[in-house]
């Protein structure tokens, strides 16, 4: 059996596509949303935009993400990974909404940092003369 850590974090995406291929064939924007430690997705899901009601209900749903547009979206999603500089916790969302049946995705990548592991790495010498230059 092949552990998750194991698989590039592109191969991880081509697996929450996957696994979110009905949710998506519903939905026709949203965001869709991995968190990420150690360049291993953990939790992942679809936030969807809001449904308006009126009059005592809700419209019927319009077509969602059709095959070509969800295989658009994830090799964009695929694609971004190129933008991830050398960070390996955080979280990659993509807004995605259906325009005049055209698929458009903007990609938002948020890195983060735990500044107790940095202190942890970093001896206590490192930044005692920039730090003094400071104050």
């Amino acid at each position: 059996m092949i552990k998750i850590d194991q698989l590039s974090l592109a191969r991880q995406m081509d697996i929450v596509f996957k696994e979110l291929e009905q949710e998506l064939a519903g939905l026709n924007s949203g965001t869709l949303f991995m968190q990420i430690r150690n360049n291993v997705v953990g939790k992942f899901g679809i936030r969807q935009n809001p449904i308006a009601g009126r009059n005592g209900s809700f419209p019927s749903s319009e077509e969602g993400l059709n095959a070509v547009h969800q295989l658009s979206f994830r090799n964009m999603a695929i694609e971004s990974l190129k933008y991830k500089y050398h960070w390996t916790h955080g979280e990659i969302s993509y807004d995605f909404t259906i325009r005049q049946g055209i698929l458009m995705v903007d990609a938002i990548l948020e890195s983060n940092y735990n500044m107790a592991n940095l202190m942890i790495r970093y001896s206590r010498n490192t930044y005692q003369n920039a730090s003094s230059d400071l104050l």
